[in-house]
């Protein structure tokens, strides 16, 4: 796991699926799935776990302090379609279907796809002396550009990630200083 800056547990990012494998027929070894992706990121946030499920639980408002976040269009109650670009130069479009929204267990699913396929899952729970923000996503890349660039493009697509993880991050603390 790395850290944004030495010392600190402001934010921790790891692709905890680096070398995934798939599982393949019985008898077979694994084989290597390199549009697969699962990554983990841990926020710590200087605010009220509240408030923090508060920003969290409305993608709507990403755009206005995450920068990567190009445009979310609510359809309807449960589901949107969101528009993502970190410093590459791509977009990765996708329609995310909440599945579970629990704020008394500070927990938020979705399903997510489009040029992604898989899920999403913030869990925010107290942590020091404010909140710890986990997002889990597990899936698969289903954009041909990006397909076709999965084994050079692995590690750069990555940093790309983590890159953007972190200014979601301080977007974030921005935002809810200035509420």
């Amino acid at each position: 796991m790395a850290r944004a800056a030495a010392g600190t547990h402001e934010y921790a990012y790891s692709d905890i699926c680096g070398t995934c494998a798939r599982t393949g027929p019985a008898g077979q070894t694994p084989a290597m799935d390199w549009n697969h992706y699962r990554f983990r990121t841990l926020w710590s946030v200087p605010a009220a776990p509240a408030a923090v499920f508060a920003a969290l639980e409305r993608p709507e408002t990403y755009p206005g302090w995450w920068p990567q976040v190009r445009a979310v269009t609510r359809l309807d109650g449960a589901t949107g379609v969101l528009t993502i670009r970190s410093v590459l130069p791509y977009d990765i479009t996708f329609v995310a279907r909440e599945t579970r929204r629990d704020p008394a267990a500070g927990v938020l699913e979705a399903t997510l796809s489009g040029d992604i396929e898989g899920s999403a899952c913030w869990t925010v729970t107290p942590g020091g002396a404010g909140t710890l923000a986990r997002y889990d996503q597990d899936v698969d890349v289903t954009k041909p550009l990006l397909r076709r660039l999965a084994v050079p493009g692995r590690p750069v697509f990555r940093a790309n990630h983590r890159l953007m993880m972190a200014a979601g991050r301080r977007g974030l603390v921005r935002r809810l200083r200035a509420v």
